[in-house]
């Protein structure tokens, strides 16, 4: 459980309050999961696969970050602070940095002098789903034929990619946090696109901006048992003048852990602090 207090500890850069971390959940064996002869789960075994012969997603997953890449520099940012995807989705990407628009680029500017203080990660809301990608709180990936679901630890949040073939909505839904996604299979990787997302999204903790416009795109592979990719490109017109991929992202499995319940919102006495 090591990991899991390191991961924890990580949210004091953001002010976000954290529950007490002595009682934990024990930890119980993940049914099925192949092991070596001292009880460990074997990491580098075969992905395991539905009963339709699709890779199974499931599991509790968290975020493998990395500290390389370009920094990105804004008003009060000293140089190579910032180099993680978790702050900066633009990082180690061999373009340089996102194709932002001159609005774009300043509103990440104003964010990043800000403290990022308006961050939803910061206010207790839903988050970003890339800024989520990298989040050290894991997420419990729960697979079916038609649906998958995201439990995210983070804020509780819940999300749904659905996979029984309907399109992408085009009556103009009402905007989601999270938008509206669906997925399907390209041999053994799911591809998902998401639309219908609120206009004042954030992708990183620096601030780089999503809007209703833009349509997202996950590849997500399931590498061995203990090893998930995930490959993510952004298609937004408004803010960005093409579109453009990130660097992809790690997930490592946590077995024979569970979630822990993490409610943002209670005691949270930090926003009453925020510079206005």
């Amino acid at each position: 459980m090591k990991t899991r207090f390191r991961a924890l500890g990580v949210l004091a850069i953001f002010a976000v309050y954290s529950p007490p971390l002595s009682a934990q959940w024990p930890s119980y064996p993940m049914a099925g999961a192949p092991r070596t002869p001292d009880g460990k789960v074997k990491l580098d075994a075969p992905a395991p696969r539905t009963a339709d012969g699709k890779p199974d997603l499931s599991g509790v997953w968290e975020a493998v970050r990395t500290g390389t890449g370009q920094a990105i520099v804004g008003p009060g940012v000293p140089p190579l602070s910032r180099t993680s995807q978790f702050w900066n989705i633009g990082a180690g990407r061999a373009e340089g940095d996102l194709p932002l628009r001159p609005w774009a680029s300043a509103l990440r500017d104003k964010r990043i002098a800000d403290h990022s203080k308006d961050n939803p990660d910061a206010h207790c809301l839903p988050i970003g789903i890339t800024q989520l990608h990298n989040h050290p709180q894991p997420r419990k990936i729960i697979q079916t034929r038609s649906v998958i679901i995201i439990l995210y630890e983070a804020n509780g949040g819940i999300r749904q990619i659905l996979l029984d073939g309907r399109p992408l909505p085009g009556n103009d839904p009402q905007p989601w946090w999270y938008g509206y996604s669906i997925g399907k299979w390209e041999g053994d990787t799911l591809v998902v696109e998401t639309t219908g997302f609120r206009d004042d999204g954030w992708l990183d903790v620096n601030g780089a901006p999503l809007t209703e416009a833009a349509k997202m795109t996950e590849r997500i592979r399931r590498v061995d048992y203990g090893n998930m990719e995930i490959e993510v490109s952004v298609d937004d017109p408004k803010a960005y003048t093409k579109r453009w991929t990130a660097v992809k992202m790690r997930h490592r499995l946590l077995p024979d852990e569970e979630l822990i319940e993490f409610v943002c919102g209670e005691n949270e006495k930090s926003s009453q602090h925020f510079e206005k």
